[in-house]
């Protein structure tokens, strides 16, 4: 099989990466100071949207689908809310804001304080249970804005 010249990435390495995140998942599910990594996925999913690249969309949707999974929000809660934030909400947050780091700021911010809002109404129109949020979001939030400054 040859390899495409513009496209390097290989099938093998992204599902090696998958395999590792539904690790990390699962283990992040034990210990909870291991952040989740939810917003490290938003913004990997806007790279991908940005650059068209079908496939590691799909892969970061499999991710994302596991991590609904893995912490009980509801099947394909996360790829709606961050198509919706990606289409309507993120043009505007990156016309605001001059600054790159401001952006990403945001990111991690809309990632799970906008996910924890999106998924309170959803509970309101499909009358289910009430989210809870806890304290770890804020330590979640500290530690994926260093991951996500690095991206």
């Amino acid at each position: 099989m040859q390899r495409s010249i513009t496209h390097k990435n290989s099938v093998a390495d992204s599902l090696l990466y998958v395999i590792l995140f539904i690790i990390y998942e699962s283990l992040s599910s034990i210990y909870l100071f291991l952040p989740p990594l939810f917003s490290v996925l938003f913004v990997l999913m806007i790279n991908a949207l940005n650059k068209n690249d079908t496939l590691s969309f799909l892969f970061i949707s499999f991710c994302l689908l596991v991590f609904e999974v893995d912490k009980g929000y509801s099947l394909f809660s996360s790829i709606v809310y961050l198509l919706f934030v990606y289409r309507f909400i993120l043009p505007r947050v990156t016309k605001s804001f001059n600054c790159y780091s401001c952006v990403k700021v945001s990111y991690v911010l809309l990632a799970y304080l906008g996910f924890y809002a999106f998924n309170l109404v959803l509970a309101n129109i499909f009358v289910l249970p009430m989210p809870s949020i806890n304290y770890y979001v804020i330590y979640y939030i500290v530690i994926e804005f260093f991951i996500v400054s690095l991206l």
